[in-house]
């Protein structure tokens, strides 16, 4: 640590503003994020905060730190951060990331972060430029990763628009049907009808049929060992990466990262399916509808149909597009459709199929885009890996700004 840095602590260089209680927020519009304990919530017309700043989770189990760039609004389960002194808010908030605000528990039955406890926390404050140039060299890996994170929705958007105007809509063949050009090469035009017809589905494509997810997939599920038996679970990465639902919920387009590992003494003692790479998951229990591309060889829960094609055409871009715009709500019996969906019941999902030949075109004009959103989201992993190791050594000074600035450099940065 540089002899420039001063040793003290948050309640020395800052308060903690509390938020207050706001109508409407989640409704509403307005120019003004609006921040909770756990991150944006909504928006409003007015702020508390009238510049960037950062949001320090006050009450719940999990108490986050979030980060403004313009003003904001706080409502009463956080705080906002006012500097006493001169401070770069940016390096304020990547200092606060490294501190374990959820282990400041006041005791009470809701668990709450007091202010007198986070003033206490400890804090190695460089000067204000080192600050600024700590700030940027972070800001610029979260820039890039942000960058292709809104690229990758951006492709993923174009491929679905294409899946909707092709299988759903039925434009190219509403086109020829009313007698105008479908925009489309001869090759792609010559792929579909000119007429409709019935089926138990409405009206579709003439000479396309209605017929089970079971006959066109292999619908199977995953395992989940006894959790109580804590030795079939690991985070080493010599063993298989196991997917849930809440990792569903966290990666993209392709499932490259888990939570949690199972041995591989656990996978042959239960008999957990290994799905292959580039096979579509689904959840279909407690939060349905979540989609990846499993992104290499890994295991799944119980709550994660595996999609694997029984015919040539159902390639991953098709079959991810086809179960991403699924209307799971159409196959539930009760009131509950997160209790109503099984792994039967999805075998026997009525799905609209074309010619193997249009979901065979499909896949090979979403190729590239596909291609482009695992090369992004690969990148971004290793972005991500990078700022989660430099973050600590920079803010504790183990590591100095021209080192950082070549690491960055290494990467194309």
């Amino acid at each position: 640590m540089s002899s420039e840095w001063i040793e003290t602590d948050w309640g020395s260089i800052a308060t903690l503003e509390y938020g207050k209680g706001l109508r409407d927020y989640r409704s509403g519009g307005g120019a003004y994020p609006v921040y909770g304990t756990n991150g944006q919530v909504g928006h409003c017309e007015s702020f508390l905060c009238p510049h960037a700043g950062i949001v320090v989770g006050r009450k719940g189990a999990y108490r986050g730190i979030h980060y403004s760039a313009n003003p904001f609004y706080v409502i009463d389960t956080a705080y906002w951060l006012k500097p006493k002194i001169d401070l770069d808010l940016k390096w304020a908030y990547y200092e606060l990331l490294r501190q374990d605000i959820n282990s400041l528990d006041s005791g009470s039955a809701i668990p709450s972060t007091t202010r007198d406890a986070f003033y206490s926390l400890d804090v190695f404050l460089p000067p204000i430029e080192e600050q600024k140039e700590i700030a940027h060299i972070l800001g610029t890996l979260d820039d890039k990763i942000e960058l292709n994170r809104k690229t990758n929705e951006t492709l993923e958007a174009m491929a679905k628009a294409l899946f909707k105007s092709w299988f759903v809509d039925f434009d190219p063949v509403r086109a020829k049907a009313e007698g105008r050009p479908t925009g489309l090469p001869a090759e792609i035009n010559d792929l579909f009808p000119d007429s409709f017809e019935d089926s138990e589905l409405g009206e579709i494509p003439s000479g396309w049929e209605v017929k089970s997810a079971g006959t066109q997939y292999d619908v199977s599920i995953g395992k989940t060992p006894p959790r109580k038996e804590s030795q079939w679970f690991s985070t080493s990465h010599a063993d298989m990466p196991w997917l849930s639902i809440r990792d569903l919920g966290e990666v993209g387009v392709y499932a490259d990262k888990t939570s949690e590992r199972l041995t591989r003494e656990a996978v042959d003692r239960f008999n957990v399916k290994i799905v292959p790479a580039n096979t579509v998951v689904l959840s279909f229990k407690l939060t349905i509808g979540r989609v990846a591309i499993t992104g290499g060889e890994m295991l799944t829960n119980e709550a994660i149909a595996h999609f694997s094609p029984l015919v040539k055409g159902a390639g991953s871009e098709y079959t991810y597009c086809l179960l991403s715009q699924y209307d799971y709500h159409s196959l539930g019996s009760t009131s509950s459709i997160a209790t109503a969906v099984n792994s039967q019941i999805l075998r026997e999902m009525p799905l609209v199929v074309p010619p193997e030949i249009s979901a065979r075109a499909f896949c090979d004009a979403t190729a590239s885009i596909f291609s482009s959103i695992k090369c992004g989201q690969q990148e971004t992993r290793c972005l991500s890996d990078l700022r989660d190791a430099l973050l600590p050594k920079l803010i504790s000074g183990e590591i100095r700004i021209p080192d950082a600035e070549k690491m960055l450099e290494e990467v194309g940065i």
